[in-house]
């Protein structure tokens, strides 16, 4: 059975650093395309950044760009997002997800199965 595990989330101040970690067990991540949504309170859930499977190709959404880098270590199974300058609107929970990574953005974004907890990021003074 597909699992995925969300981690490295926290309470952060604006400006600071974390790095979220998405270990995907259950499938082989070489064959997925593999991104970062997040959800805050009261808003939909929206695509953040994503890579593709068969190249280091990446989409970031325009609100995160030049703050946040997405990576993967496929032998390992798990996709990283580095997340630096963040600020209070950054705060959300993430979640790791598959779908279709192009330039022109991700779509087609899902989980391999339902949904997971994923990861709590506050950016608070």
């Amino acid at each position: 059975q597909v699992q995925t595990v969300e981690s490295g989330g926290g309470l952060v101040q604006p400006g600071g650093s974390l790095r979220l970690s998405c270990v995907v067990s259950g499938v082989s991540l070489e064959s997925y395309d593999m991104g970062w949504v997040r959800q805050a309170p009261g808003k939909e859930r929206e695509g953040v950044s994503c890579n593709r499977h068969r190249s280091d190709d990446t989409w970031y959404a325009d609100s995160v760009k030049g703050r946040f880098t997405i990576s993967r270590d496929n032998a390992k199974n798990t996709v990283y997002l580095q997340m630096n300058s963040l600020k209070p609107e950054d705060t959300a929970v993430y979640y790791c997800a598959t779908g279709r990574c192009a330039d022109s953005g991700y779509t087609s974004v899902g989980p391999f199965g339902s949904w997971g907890q994923g990861t709590q990021v506050t950016v608070s003074s």
